[in-house]
């Protein structure tokens, strides 16, 4: 299997009649990890840096779920039918066991998909999210709206604005970020359309307006929760919020950082991930 993401072929796998596109990367017998993406984001938005550095050492997958991207079906409204769908992915992967990353919506994901299906899941990183009922997820569509109007003015891609900080040295990190996300070439995945990002805002909202995030209580599986400083997506304190629901997470804060910390500083999440994933 290849150890450069940018040079997995996409596979498609018949899930119930559903294609789900997916690439995978890596070496090493250990525990596969899952990636879950953001609202808006391909399996072509995956920072090349964070991907091949953790399949250094083991077998990662990118997930493009329902309706996203290359795969087939329409994207569900809900969080819980989305986890419903990486479940049924995996088991018809015939994994009986993976991690999870999960990242801003994917990291709501993870977090359904962990409560639903715990024997699936032997460890889980949260990064850039918030618990059901935390704060922010139902104002995102606004935040992206805002942001690609800003970037419009100002030349810009939008993920300057969303992913990080307004300072020179985050700015660069955006810009050698973004530089990373093209070096594929050949063999991209589909946009994602307007219809599933509707639906990916509509679960958000729904997540936001949530009962309770207490079932969270009761999942006993080390956790790793990651975010920036200044998350101005989903903010900051809902990671905070998540280490404390957790009974088994460790949490770190990434300084002068925003929604995309774990790129800005990539090679010390790839680190921690690493770290976390062998304890």
């Amino acid at each position: 299997m290849s150890v450069n993401i940018n040079e997995a072929p996409t596979k498609t796998l018949n899930v119930d009649g559903t294609p789900f596109a997916y690439r995978e990367v890596g070496v090493g017998t250990g525990t596969p990890l899952l990636f879950l993406q953001h609202v808006t984001g391909s399996l072509d938005d995956w920072d090349p840096a964070v991907v091949n550095g953790l399949a250094a050492g083991r077998r990662v997958i990118l997930l493009a779920n329902r309706g996203v991207g290359g795969s087939g079906g329409v994207t569900p409204d809900s969080i819980e039918a989305m986890a419903d769908d990486a479940v049924a992915f995996v088991e018809a992967l015939g994994l009986d066991t993976v991690d999870l990353l999960g990242y801003s919506l994917g990291g709501m994901v993870a977090q359904a998909f962990a409560q639903q299906r715990p024997e699936l899941v032997r460890r889980i990183i949260l990064a850039g999210t918030s618990p059901a009922g935390g704060e922010g997820a139902a104002a995102v569509g606004a935040v992206l709206g805002a942001a690609t109007e800003k970037a419009g003015a100002e030349g810009k891609h939008p993920k300057h604005f969303l992913f990080f900080t307004p300072s020179a040295s985050s700015q660069a990190a955006a810009n050698a970020f973004l530089g990373r996300l093209d070096e594929r070439t050949e063999d991209r995945d589909a946009a994602v359309s307007n219809e599933t990002i509707g639906a990916q805002l509509a679960a958000m909202a729904k997540w936001e307006q949530g009962s309770s995030p207490a079932g969270l209580a009761t999942l006993d599986k080390p956790v790793l929760v990651v975010n920036g400083d200044d998350d101005t997506m989903l903010k900051t304190i809902n990671s905070f919020k998540l280490a404390q629901l957790l009974p088994n997470a460790q949490l770190a804060v990434y300084p002068d950082s925003n929604h995309g910390a774990i790129f800005q500083y990539h090679e010390l999440f790839v680190q921690q991930v690493q770290d976390f994933l062998r304890n």
